[in-house]
């Protein structure tokens, strides 16, 4: 009884081949959405047409569907943001110099679509040729989460500003919205942490994004310093501000 009993309070790690069908399954998962979401993209463009896309039900809908295929990859996102984190050779963390103009012409392809059928604007503040180590499938996805984020807080605008600050690259998510609420701030600074204690990831969906955010933003490290993640109140809106920092 006592080593069934300490069985269960120490399981054996999942062996190697499983990580590697669950990382396999994401990333077929991944394909599947993206076609999903590329579908929706393409029907919205349509009817972008009309002459008042917004009154018609179809289009609401479909938005609405666009929005939740993207928390979808979200997730799945995350879930091999975690396998990298594990390091498993199949799927290394890939730290490679990216000019900046590369890395934002990503994100705004990944989200025009989305931002347009919600009328929200996105204002872009970088210097295109400057030049940063990062992964860039994790930082675009990182960014690509906050800005879904964002469209649940923001008035009619959302920000994405990057500059080389002190020796350190910082992005940020700004929207012109009332703020973050406390709850979510507060789940930022759990997030942060060296560990997830306190993260409920039954139930707290944002609190997960917050941390396997705050954990790519960690697997970036160069002279003994790691990238950060916070969020705040305030920036050039007054709204939300989501702000990654990456050494």
């Amino acid at each position: 009884m006592d080593e069934l009993l300490a069985d269960l309070q120490h399981p054996a790690p999942p062996p190697h081949d499983l990580f590697l069908f669950l990382a396999s399954t994401a990333h077929d998962m991944k394909n599947s959405i993206s076609v999903l979401s590329g579908t929706l993209e393409h029907l919205l463009v349509a009817h972008s047409s009309l002459p008042s896309p917004q009154t018609e039900p179809a289009y609401a809908q479909m938005a609405h569907m666009l929005y939740q295929t993207k928390r979808l990859n979200d997730n799945l996102m995350q879930l091999l943001a975690l396998y990298k984190q594990v390091g498993k050779p199949e799927y290394p963390f890939d730290l490679q110099p990216h000019e900046l103009g590369q890395l934002v012409d990503q994100v705004v392809a990944i989200e025009r679509v989305l931002l347009k059928s919600r009328g929200i604007r996105l204002e872009l503040d970088y210097d295109p040729h400057l030049i940063w180590p990062f992964d860039e499938d994790l930082v675009v996805g990182v960014l690509s989460h906050a800005i879904n984020n964002a469209i649940h807080y923001t008035c009619d605008t959302v920000r994405l500003a990057i500059r080389e600050r002190q020796g350190w690259l910082e992005l940020r998510i700004e929207d012109n919205g009332p703020g973050y609420p406390p709850a979510l701030l507060k789940a930022g600074a759990i997030a942060t942490r060296e560990v997830a204690g306190g993260i409920n990831f039954l139930t707290n969906s944002v609190g997960l994004g917050l941390y396997f955010s705050s954990e790519v933003a960690k697997m970036h490290r160069h002279r003994g310093r790691s990238g950060s993640l916070r969020l705040e109140n305030g920036g050039a809106y007054g709204g939300g501000c989501f702000i990654l920092q990456l050494p």
